[in-house]
């Protein structure tokens, strides 16, 4: 459970440099994101999931 909070947390650091450094470039990709359809919203999220799951599988293991 540690780990979960502490990988939470380092979310929010990364997403809050993110919006601290390169507003303009947040703002851009957001509103790429509203344009976007269902479907391929969909895609995304899951191609991030398995790609989030193979780096933790992988640094759990090796």
């Amino acid at each position: 459970m540690d780990d979960f909070i502490a990988a939470v947390g380092l979310v929010f650091f990364i997403e809050g440099l993110l919006f601290a450094a390169f507003p303009a470039f947040i703002r851009a990709r957001i509103q790429d994101v509203l344009e976007s359809t269902e479907g391929r919203m969909r895609i995304v999220g899951l191609v991030a999931a398995v790609v989030g799951l193979v780096i933790v599988f992988f640094t759990r293991h090796f």
